[in-house]
């Protein structure tokens, strides 16, 4: 077993731990957490591929089926929670570095509530076993709730009330859905039941069975956004910190592929599951951009835009074959980078203007070049213009479609990515290149090197994955083949 793959979950939780206890030491719990977060990404680089079983109680063989179970809560380790796990880690460093150099007085709640995400992430794309990621998916949730409250912005405490509601409503209804599963199979561990459903040991058009997809995908949509929650989902980006709604959209996809790659793997043979996970998938594309149209509040509008690029990634995955959930986990880490620089700039925009109504906003560039330019690529990468990376995963998912002969959807995927073009050239124009309003004030305030500093380093990242996306889409396919 690979010692180091469970500590990828280990070490930010007992940070968090450790941290929220001794906060009242200001320089050290600073030092200790830039450490801590330094170590994040490199983790998962150092670590071997496999499988780790916890408390070392390896599979058993049963002699009279041939049929191998896991008592043990099992961890697998691949190219893909390689990349999305340090993906999430370089996001969590930047986040914490940017938000170490902007306070000298750091809350010790807060970056518990950082690195207890992280945590709880980074568990739910490692384990093998259902039950053990509901109970992480219920910490992220209790996490993403703490964040949004603990900001400064007006409301926060509303909008972290109404998601906390809706996750009393999500997430019982997702564990009832377990439990259907673990009394059909008498197995919480995902390769268990999977085998139980493949190889007819379960019958896959019981009422229970289908009761428990129905009950599974609710929360899924949930964790997600996807409609009907993408309202509330983009209300939390916006009622977030910026580097803290950066890290809320890393948690929400990883959390997103994480349950949609349980369900694939236990309920892929029935043709319902891939056309309900299209269909949300598709609505999300096209109710993300739409309402993003309309919006005023610049961070409103990218968590909008952030839901419509969910769509993109169920869409890749509702398909169903390899390279179409290639294209859409390939997306999903693309959304990951991209929606992190789009609200780390933009978080930038308010602390130089103090200000989110794009109506009170004109003439950035002349002051804050730097960011003006970061946030026009990172925009067109959003919206798939070549040669960056979102072009490359939109580009993969418009093929995909059209080999699973579905060319209406390949056409909705180009108009919804032509959509966010309009929508983000029309919010940039009137941010940054319109005549600045006589009141806005816009001298002598300068945006924390540290922001520009994360966004330069993910800019470089979404740069060379849209030159090589050989370097990730090749694992990836691999790991899709071992999951069909």
């Amino acid at each position: 077993m690979n010692e180091l793959i469970p500590l990828m979950v280990i070490v930010p939780l007992m940070a968090a731990l450790l941290i929220s206890a001794f906060s009242k030491l200001n320089k050290v719990t600073k030092i200790f957490a830039f450490v801590v977060a330094i170590c994040l990404p490199l983790i998962p680089l150092l670590s071997n591929y496999g499988l780790h079983y916890f408390g070392g109680y390896e599979p058993m063989l049963d002699n009279v089926t041939g049929i191998m179970y896991h008592p043990a809560i099992t961890y697998s380790f691949t190219f893909l929670q390689q990349i999305i796990i340090c993906a999430v880690g370089l996001l969590t460093f930047l986040v914490i570095f940017i938000y170490l150099t902007k306070y000298k007085k750091v809350s010790g709640p807060y970056l518990f509530l950082l690195f207890l995400g992280t945590a709880a992430v980074t568990a739910m794309i490692l384990t093998d076993d259902i039950f053990h990621m509901f109970v992480f998916f219920e910490i992220l949730a209790l996490a993403q709730v703490g964040i949004v409250a603990a900001s400064s912005i007006d409301f926060s405490y509303e909008m972290a009330l109404k998601y906390m509601i809706l996750g009393s409503i999500g997430s019982p209804i997702m564990l009832l859905g377990i439990g259907f599963l673990l009394a059909l199979t008498g197995s919480v561990n995902v390769t268990d039941i999977a085998l139980a459903v493949h190889t007819g040991l379960i019958d896959a058009t019981s009422p229970v069975f289908l009761l428990s997809l129905a009950l599974i995908f609710f929360g899924w949509l949930y964790a997600s956004g996807l409609p009907p929650f993408h309202t509330i989902k983009s209300g939390i980006y916006s009622k977030a910190e910026p580097h803290g709604a950066a890290l809320l959209q890393s948690f929400t996809v990883v959390s997103m592929i994480s349950i949609v790659i349980i369900m694939f793997r236990i309920y892929s043979s029935l043709p319902i599951f891939e056309v309900l996970v299209v269909f949300f998938s598709i609505l999300a594309m096209i109710l993300g951009v739409s309402l993003a149209l309309t919006q005023t509040d610049f961070r409103r509008m990218i968590g909008f835009l952030a839901v419509g690029e969910l769509g993109f990634i169920g869409l890749g995955i509702g398909l169903g074959t390899n390279f179409s959930i290639t294209a859409g986990l390939f997306q999903a880490l693309n959304e990951i980078i991209i929606t992190a620089l789009l609200f780390i700039g933009f978080g930038a925009v308010v602390h130089a203007t103090n200000e989110v109504d794009t109506r009170k906003l004109g003439g950035i560039l002349a002051y804050h070049p730097k960011v003006s330019i970061m946030l026009l690529i990172g925009g067109l990468a959003m919206a798939g213009v070549p040669p960056l990376s979102g072009f490359q995963s939109k580009l993969m998912l418009v093929q995909a479609s059209l080999s699973c002969g579905f060319p209406e959807i390949s056409i909705l995927a180009i108009m919804v990515s032509i959509a966010t073009f309009v929508v983000f050239v029309k919010t940039y124009y009137t941010m940054f290149l319109k005549p600045k309003p006589n009141d806005l004030d816009l001298e002598g305030k300068e945006v924390p090197k540290s922001m520009v500093f994360a966004m330069g380093v993910l800019l470089i990242i979404i740069i060379l994955l849209g030159i090589f996306p050989d370097v990730v889409t090749s694992g990836i396919s691999n790991f899709v083949g071992g999951i069909l």
